[in-house]
């Protein structure tokens, strides 16, 4: 396969390092955070239910420190009045190039800060970049560090709730909401179809991806575009409910070894899956099913997407169902093919009286494709790897997505818990396969000569 040739680029769009648009995504994204956090108790926000999860104060301090170290410290001036030795040590998260850190599986252990330092901290560097951007200090390698900051706060908004959603469900008995509501879901989506795609040799990725000339923000990991020879395939219409997971649970399918990948099976066993995380038996109704969701413990809606799956049992439901998980390019193709790309829907709600921080139903049958983008983070059959040619920056900053390009799954299409406006179809997102806290569901896939 030859890599694709690249457009000439002549210069960046202005407004994608323009101060002035950098500083207003800049608070509204440091905004989102603490809105997020507000629900919480300053016990909720230090708590570390596994070594996955990171506590809601740890989250508020590792975005802080990544402005301070990455953007107010590019000019090796980071002992700053606000600073403190330990930040260093305690906020770095993975940057080995930046020097030793503190061990993720103990963050929960570290009740020193407190939130209220924590909230300072955030305060004196927030104001820090601000008075920077209006002053036009920043140069254009900062204000490039600073919105690629923006999009990897977002992520962390994103952890924030599956963690504190991990933590809530630790409570005995019932787990406590993380907010008070829950509108209906969208009603029945109707019997899952097949949409056919046509195959060939096909553009996946971005040429640009990762450069500051680009038209839009992308991470490194996107690129660069290369060919990829794809048979004619078929696509689910919608991702799979929890009404059809519900058929899989009854006709044995976390008891039938031969539905499964030999690690899954036995990774199953070991910790006694019998459904997807957060479902728990209805003891007063033999056969139904409760959810322990952001809102509450509530009723398993069959019209709903399934979610909380990791990779070992998508595969498992898909070899149940006659069908296989797609690669991570045909679904990139699908999407780009039928010109799908995301819109407000299926993502994170803030809004009072709507029905936020879930996956909701796909609605009725359209003849097309439908919540390529939204509600669930769909897991497919590609391993996380670099695209050919792909090169890690160098420095720290290049450890922010290549490092990981070993033993994780790729996941496409963002979630219900996903800010607006994160993702594109080209966003790789990659998890270990037998994780389940995160927001993974499934589409349905088949080869087009054995349907």
């Amino acid at each position: 396969m030859g890599q694709m040739s690249s457009t000439p680029i002549q210069s960046a769009p202005a407004e994608r390092l323009d101060p002035d648009v950098l500083e207003a995504r800049f608070a509204e994204v440091r905004a989102r955070t603490e809105r997020l956090a507000a629900p919480l108790s300053p016990e909720d926000q230090m708590v570390q239910s596994m070594d996955d999860v990171s506590p809601t104060k740890w989250h508020r301090a590792h975005t802080t420190w990544f402005f301070a170290e990455f953007v107010l410290g590019l000019d090796g001036t980071s002992d700053r009045p606000h600073d403190r030795p330990e930040y260093r040590f305690l906020y770095n998260s993975y940057y080995d190039a930046v020097g030793a850190r503190h061990p993720r599986p103990n963050r929960g252990l570290v009740t020193r800060p407190s939130c209220g330092e924590v909230a300072m901290y955030r305060t004196a560097v927030d104001a820090e970049v601000r008075s920077l951007l209006a002053s036009r200090s920043l140069s254009d390698e900062q204000l490039a560090i600073l919105e690629l900051g923006t999009h990897h706060e977002e992520q962390h908004q994103e952890l924030l709730l599956v963690d504190i959603k991990h933590v809530l469900s630790m409570n005995p008995a019932i787990g406590p909401a993380y907010v008070e509501r829950c509108g209906p879901s969208a009603g029945d989506p109707g019997r899952s179809g097949y949409v056919d795609v046509v195959g060939g040799v096909v553009e996946i990725g971005l040429e640009s991806a990762g450069s500051n000339l680009a038209a839009t923000f992308s991470y490194d990991n996107e690129g660069p575009a290369h060919e990829v020879r794809l048979y004619d395939f078929a696509l689910a219409d919608r991702v799979v409910t929890a009404g059809e997971w519900l058929a899989f649970i009854e006709d044995g399918g976390y008891e039938r070894p031969e539905l499964w990948k030999s690690d899954g099976w036995y990774r199953s066993q070991e910790e006694a899956w019998t459904a997807p995380l957060y479902w728990r038996p209805n003891p007063d109704s033999p056969g139904d099913w409760w959810v322990h969701t952001l809102t509450g413990l509530r009723d398993v809606d069959p019209h709903e997407p399934v979610c909380h799956i990791s990779h070992y049992e998508a595969d498992a439901y898909a070899t149940w169902a006659g069908a296989r998980l797609p690669t991570e390019f045909e679904w990139e193709h699908a999407a780009r093919l039928h010109g799908l790309t995301p819109d407000t829907a299926g993502f994170l709600d803030e809004q009072d009286g709507a029905c936020t921080f879930h996956p909701r139903s796909a609605g009725p049958p359209t003849g097309g494709l439908r919540q390529m983008f939204g509600d669930v983070w769909e897991w497919t059959s590609s391993a996380y790897q670099p695209y050919p040619g792909f090169h890690p920056a160098e420095g720290a900053i290049g450890e922010y997505n290549g490092k990981f390009m070993s033993g994780q799954q790729v996941l496409r299409g963002g979630g219900a818990l996903t800010p607006p406006g994160h993702c594109r179809p080209t966003y790789r997102n990659f998890f270990h396969p037998h994780t389940r806290w995160h927001l993974g569901g499934l589409r349905l896939a088949q080869d087009e000569s054995t349907r």
